[in-house]
C-alpha cells in the first residue's frame, strides 16, 4: 500500500491548525473559522480538529489557571455571541463547536427540523426521540423568547435537586439538533454568569431557507470536504466518530471525493494502523 509521510502531514496540520500563524483577535478567529468551515472551541480528546484555544494559545493543553493568555478565546467567543459573525453551539459529539455562517446551512440540513418550528418538536417527541426535558425547555424559549439558564431552568419546571444533570442533557441535545443555542451572557446566577439561549428559527431565519434544498448526500459531501481540508488525512473512523454517520455513509462520501480527485485512499500511514484517505496535494 502506498504510505503517508507524518511530516508531510504534519507540515500540512501546522497551517491549518494554525500552530505558527497564531490567532490574536477576535477578527482574526472569525476569519480563521471561515477559513476552515469549522472548529471546535476546545481541544476533544481523540479527535483531531483544528480548536480556537490550539489557535491562539498552540498546541499544548487548556491551561487550568484563569489568567493563562490562551484564554483570550473565551472573551472572544462571548463578545461575538448573537452578533452572527459565526454559529456557535453545541453540536459535533455535543461539544462546543464554531461553525461559520456559509457552512451552518449544511450542518442544518442534516437534522430533522424539515417544517414549523412550533410543529416539528412534536412530531419527534411523539416518537420518543425528544426528552420530555428537552421538549419542555423547548417550548419555553418558542413562547417567551431568549432567556437565561436559571431563569430557563425555573420556567421549564426543571428546578428539583435530581433535575440538574437532566436540565444539562436537555440542552445539549436542543443543541446539537439545531434547536436551540447560546445567544448572549447574562449576570444570572450564584457565579453571575450564565448562556442566555434562543430557538434557531427565530435568531436564524434564513437557515431554514439556505438548508431547504440541500439534500443530505450533499451535506454530508460538503462537510467531509471541510473536515477534511482541514486535518489533511483521516480515517473511515474518524468521520464516522466526528460527525455520527453510519459507516456505509460514511465510506461512501470518501470514495465520492476520491473519484473527484480530492483524495486517495488505501494509504498507510507510520505507526497509525489502518487504512488512511489524504488530499492528493499532501501526496505531491
Amino acid at each position: 500500500m502506498p504510505t503517508l509521510s507524518l511530516e508531510a502531514l504534519a507540515r500540512y496540520r501546522t497551517g491549518t491548525f494554525r500552530l505558527k500563524k497564531r490567532l490574536t483577535s477576535k477578527e482574526d478567529a472569525v476569519e480563521f473559522v471561515n477559513e476552515r468551515g469549522f472548529i471546535y472551541f476546545w481541544p476533544i480528546r481523540e479527535i483531531t480538529l483544528p480548536s480556537l484555544w490550539t489557535a491562539a494559545a498552540g498546541d499544548r493543553p487548556v491551561a487550568d489557571a484563569h489568567d493563562d493568555p490562551g484564554h483570550i478565546t473565551w472573551g472572544w467567543k462571548d463578545s461575538l455571541l448573537g452578533k452572527k459573525a459565526w454559529y456557535y453551539a453545541k453540536v459535533l459529539r455535543k461539544k462546543a463547536t464554531i461553525i461559520s455562517l456559509q457552512a451552518a446551512p449544511y450542518f442544518y440540513a442534516l437534522t430533522e427540523n424539515y417544517g414549523s418550528p412550533a410543529e416539528d418538536y412534536l412530531t419527534i417527541y411523539e416518537q420518543g426521540r425528544l426528552t420530555l426535558e428537552a421538549k419542555q425547555v423547548y417550548e419555553v424559549l418558542l413562547d417567551k423568547g431568549p432567556l437565561d439558564t436559571v431563569t430557563l431552568r425555573k420556567a421549564a419546571h426543571l428546578t428539583s435537586n435530581g433535575s440538574e444533570t437532566r436540565f444539562n442533557r436537555a440542552l445539549s441535545d436542543l443543541q446539537a439538533d439545531f434547536k436551540i443555542l447560546p445567544v448572549g451572557v447574562t449576570e444570572a446566577g450564584a457565579w453571575h454568569y450564565a448562556f442566555s439561549y434562543d430557538i434557531v428559527p427565530r435568531h436564524y431565519p434564513e437557515l431554514l431557507e439556505q438548508a431547504r434544498y440541500i439534500g443530505e448526500l450533499d451535506a454530508c459531501r460538503k462537510l467531509a470536504e471541510l473536515y477534511l481540508r482541514s486535518v489533511g488525512a483521516a480515517q473511515l473512523r474518524d468521520i464516522t466518530r466526528l460527525f455520527g454517520w453510519k459507516p456505509e455513509l460514511a465510506r461512501k462520501v470518501l470514495e465520492h471525493w476520491q473519484q473527484k480527485g480530492l483524495l486517495q485512499g488505501g494509504l498507510t500511514l507510520e505507526k497509525h494502523p489502518g487504512e488512511w484517505f489524504a488530499l492528493v496535494e499532501i501526496l505531491e
